[in-house]
């Protein structure tokens, strides 16, 4: 890279640096901007290795810089993009779309239909976020209801009930009805013999393999035309559990013709020998398939407005042919693509979750290696920094991918005023410090707030740096709050603390603690664990505080040294 290459990186990077520093009123990090800058400047990309090195020192003095000195600075270089940047915040525009026909109803009401085989994983978090959302919006009503009609292929867990609950009420949401549809069989039981009255279910006892070929051919089962009183006669003996599994069904009559073979004469009900975990629905046998029950439970409770995967496009003709048969109106439906995740091994799903938990690859759900709501509450991610980046997909019928950074992005702008900041050095290296240096380093508990004081980091006669601060022979370095010093052998030779080395001369700013008196720590993140030693100051925060490791990242104190003497502190890492 030639000079004149290299002064263009550092002007660029000082403008990305103020743009994310004032856009986020906080320090800027070199890996945050790196993205921006070679996306926007093709001629940096094949001096990938060098220009985060140029970068570096530009960011750490704009880190240095306080609010009204960046928004000075930012002014001058790029006025324009600081007028898009306040005009971006003043915005009104909202990522959903108004839903459908709301004046023809009194009251919007949207559900969630969980089936509660397992905590939350973050695919879940999508619904409650979107329909709670909507409901604030039309003065609406939010309700909860567990599909959990099938106690054998998607098992309930017993403790799932409550943690979804739990969940949504992290998330800031409270709903208006919470039901569960294995207490309501007796319902779905009366709507079904309705359904035979009406000439649109009759039972069969075809097998399963011989009237998938019926279908295939668009021929009529030989029991579709059973006389009402048989069907009654059979369904109540499915009822009374008299049917073993695969023995009988109760099947919807549609169009056996129809040009979708998956909406040919489907099972409303079928038997299932596995007992339900909830007492009071054990003794069960006869169950309904969710999109009987589904469509049965969404009239009866008031639905209004269904939002369902676009893959499911079927369930709501298969509920069209029954609504048809009780003369009832169907819901507005909207349909949207998955949600893909980036930055976990983990797969989302509830069941791969369980089984790595059970061979003891994962520590639980809040492991923070898991894609988990769970996990990422316990590392300190604030729930509206989540609802928000849900918010923000929108209700595309296409796949969307979900950067785990616009979660992380909403969180620092939710937390960075309000947490500390402290040093952490990981793969500490020692090095003396020499001459008429400061007894102590004071860095700011935080660089934007002067009111709430300084840290004192004692120096004697040495500290530790991370092994990438460490500068070669005779380079100087800043130690933040402390000073300027240079390296001599295995010493740090005091110079001064004229802070104008760092402003016009690059001298790299860095992090470091006393090598006389740390605290040991253990930090949890989502790569696995991470030791270091941290200032003493950390001794003085309880479990569930969040603080911010400087140029390492914010974390929550999960559990904090009960002694002081050697015992680790854990926290729980949450992004940058």
């Amino acid at each position: 890279m030639d000079e004149a290459l290299r002064d263009r990186v550092r002007e660029t990077a000082e403008t990305h640096a103020l743009l994310n520093a004032v856009k986020h009123d906080s320090d800027p990090e070199v890996g945050a901007i790196l993205g921006p800058l070679m996306g926007e400047n093709p001629a940096f990309r094949e001096h990938g290795d060098e220009v985060a090195g140029v970068a570096a020192p530009v960011v750490a003095e704009v880190a240095e810089m306080d609010t009204a000195e960046r928004r000075d600075r930012l002014t001058e270089l790029a006025p324009d993009r600081l007028a898009a940047l306040e005009a971006d915040d003043e915005g009104d525009d909202h990522p959903l779309p108004e839903l459908p026909n709301v004046d023809d109803y009194d009251t919007v009401r949207m559900r969630a239909a969980p089936n509660p085989n397992g905590p939350w994983h973050l695919g879940h978090v999508r619904m409650p976020s979107v329909i709670g959302t909507y409901k604030s919006r039309y003065d609406g009503e939010f309700v909860v209801r567990f599909d959990d009609t099938d106690p054998e292929t998607k098992r309930p867990d017993l403790d799932a009930y409550d943690a979804i609950l739990e969940a949504i009420d992290f998330l800031g949401f409270e709903p208006d009805a919470v039901l569960r549809a294995s207490d309501r069989l007796d319902t779905y039981y009366e709507h079904a013999r309705e359904l035979i009255d009406l000439g649109g279910a009759y039972t069969c006892s075809c097998p399963a393999e011989q009237f998938r070929g019926l279908k295939a051919d668009a021929e009529a089962c030989p029991h579709r035309d059973k006389s009402p009183a048989t069907v009654h006669e059979e369904f109540d003996a499915m009822v009374a559990g008299e049917y073993d599994a695969g023995e009988m069904v109760l099947r919807v009559k549609t169009e056996i013709e129809h040009k979708n073979p998956a909406l040919r004469d489907f099972v409303a009900f079928r038997m299932i020998d596995t007992p339900h975990p909830r007492e009071a629905a054990a003794e069960y046998r006869c169950w309904p398939m969710l999109d009987f029950q589904s469509g049965i439970d969404d009239h009866l409770t008031g639905v209004t407005h269904i939002i369902r995967g676009i893959d499911l496009q079927d369930s709501a003709k298969r509920q069209q042919f029954v609504y048809d048969y009780f003369d009832w109106e169907y819901p507005e439906v909207l349909h949207w693509g998955h949600v893909q995740f980036d930055e976990y091994d983990v797969s989302v799903s509830t069941s791969r979750i369980n089984e790595l938990i059970d061979e003891g690859a994962l520590t639980g759900w809040d492991d923070p290696r898991a894609p988990t709501i769970a996990s990422l509450r316990r590392r300190g991610v604030r729930a509206q920094a989540v609802v928000d980046a849900m918010v923000d997909l929108g209700m595309s019928t296409s796949d969307v991918d979900l950067a785990m950074s616009s979660i992380y992005t909403n969180n620092r702008d939710l937390v960075d005023d309000d947490t500390d900041r402290l040093f952490l050095v990981r793969d500490g290296q020692r090095l003396s410090v020499t001459g008429d240096h400061p007894v102590a380093g004071t860095p700011p508990v935080h660089p934007d707030h002067e009111e709430r004081g300084t840290r004192e980091i004692p120096v004697d006669d040495a500290v530790l740096l991370e092994s990438e601060d460490v500068p070669a022979d005779e380079d100087r370095v800043w130690l933040k709050g402390f000073g300027c010093l240079s390296r001599d052998g295995d010493s740090l030779a005091w110079e001064s603390r004229d802070i104008d080395v760092v402003r016009e001369e690059g001298v790299p700013v860095v992090h470091w603690v006393s090598a006389a008196d740390t605290e040991p720590v253990r930090m949890r993140t989502p790569e696995g664990d991470v030791a270091g030693l941290a200032e003493t100051t950390l001794r003085e925060y309880d479990a569930d505080d969040f603080v911010q490791f400087e140029r390492v990242g914010f974390a929550r104190v999960d559990e904090p040294s009960e002694t002081g003497d050697g015992e680790e502190t854990v926290v729980y890492y949450a992004h940058s």
